[in-house]
């Protein structure tokens, strides 16, 4: 049998499917809907080996609909247009549309993209893509907004132990085998939440061991790997870590570790839009306040890199990576939006007071919608102290200023608008 064991262990049905339980455990949102047999389009976004391919594969079997894949990296307009005549002439009258998987959906251009929008919107076939990327960047709005976005999670160290248990007890082949768990450290640490990269390894220790037991220890593991150093992709394990330790380098200041993560990412052919994406979050996340002027730099930089591409793009990249790392940091304005929406969960949908209401009409005006709003600009300094949030939490702080040159000059300014509130 050459079938490696990820595929081997790859699930049939949702009973067998590991992980994601906030998704397809019993009575989640997902796991509704399937059993229900009428699902909507929707886009799995989640990094690799979380199961976004599998799922949809036992979504099509489940619902018994005609299941088509398409690879964003090798499809076009004209492939995606041939699979859709499919769909059609595959629909019958009260049946469930055909499913259209397409992998990798950040890689579509707006064109191929744009193709599939009427198929969508008139259920001549339900969408389900899969990306590692956030599809609000890459998915055209039109087609994102008639897709619900459902987010994967990486494996944690229960479902990976869940996952190594049933592949040695259940594998057809590796049943027939005795297994010495002794440790399980490096095993998960390598995984890093993949179920392909788990099952991967415990395949490599299996080929390397003609032992009647297999030995599972951390240095087995370790031993493994370095002897196969192509066992993983770029796009999985270095992907994820490098640019962890990228993004880290800036929020720490340090624009030689910050450049030299650059470099590992530039020399491993990385997507160059991908880092340019992380140095705008960086720029709002880590800097923000402190320098806005980091935003404006990191977003030309997405911009020139468009226009230019590749390679002049990485001094671009090089020059934006630099600066944030030498900028002063801040995250108030990541932690106030972190602190509105704890507020909101825990509130509810306050009503908006009827000052602060518009009257476009007489019942509005009738009911005082807009009445007592004090306008800014008749007063002097453009500024009269009236409230804006809903009376419940009206003394509520969710921006807090943080000690930097920016900031202290905005606490200072508010400080003489609303006093001690500040």
């Amino acid at each position: 049998m050459n079938q490696p064991l990820a595929e081997r262990m790859r699930p049939r049905t949702l009973d067998d499917y590991v992980g994601q339980k906030h998704l397809v455990g019993q009575g989640a949102v997902l796991r509704k809907m399937i059993e229900s047999g009428r699902i909507p389009s929707f886009i799995l976004w989640g990094p690799p080996g979380v199961g976004k391919t599998t799922l949809a594969q036992i979504i099509a079997s489940r619902l018994e609909a005609p299941f088509y894949t398409l690879s964003a990296i090798s499809s076009g307009v004209k492939d995606v247009r041939e699979v859709i005549d499919k769909a059609k002439s595959n629909r019958f009258f009260n049946t469930v549309s055909p499913i259209l998987f397409i992998d990798e959906i950040h890689r579509f251009s707006k064109s191929q993209q744009d193709s599939l929008l009427h198929a969508v919107e008139t259920g001549v076939v339900t969408l389900i893509g899969a990306t590692t990327e956030n599809p609000s960047f890459e998915v055209i709005r039109p087609l994102l907004s008639r897709c619900q976005v459902y987010v994967l999670k990486s494996l944690d160290k229960e479902d990976l132990l869940s996952l190594m248990h049933k592949a040695i007890t259940e594998d057809i082949l590796l049943k027939e085998k005795k297994f010495d768990i002794k440790e399980t450290d490096a095993l998960l640490r390598f995984s890093g939440g993949d179920a392909r990269k788990l099952l991967n390894i415990i395949d490599l220790l299996v080929s390397a061991n003609e032992a009647e037991v297999v030995e599972v220890t951390d240095e087995a593991v370790v031993e493994r790997l370095q002897e196969n150093p192509a066992a993983y992709d770029k796009g999985g394990e270095m992907h994820y870590d490098i640019i962890s330790a990228f993004i880290k380098s800036i929020r720490g200041s340090d624009p030689d570790a910050a450049i030299y993560w650059l470099a590992r990412m530039v020399a491993g052919g990385e997507d160059p839009e991908f880092i340019a994406r992380r140095l705008v979050i960086s720029a709002a996340e880590d800097i923000g306040l402190a320098n806005p002027n980091a935003l404006l730099l990191a977003n030309a930089c997405f911009d020139a890199l468009k226009k230019i591409g590749w390679p002049e793009g990485r001094i671009i990249l090089a020059e934006t990576t630099v600066y944030l790392a030498c900028s002063a940091k801040s995250n108030s304005a990541y932690l106030a939006i972190d602190e509105a929406l704890a507020l909101v969960n825990r509130t509810g949908n306050l009503p908006v007071p009827l000052h602060l209401r518009n009257a476009p009409t007489k019942l509005m005006s009738e009911l005082n919608y807009g009445k007592e709003y004090k306008y800014a600009h008749d007063y002097e300094g453009h500024f009269v102290k009236q409230a804006y949030l809903p009376h419940e939490v009206e003394n509520e702080r969710l921006w807090i200023g943080q000690s930097n040159a920016s900031e202290s000059k905005l606490i200072q300014y508010m400080k003489s608008l609303w006093g001690d509130r500040f």
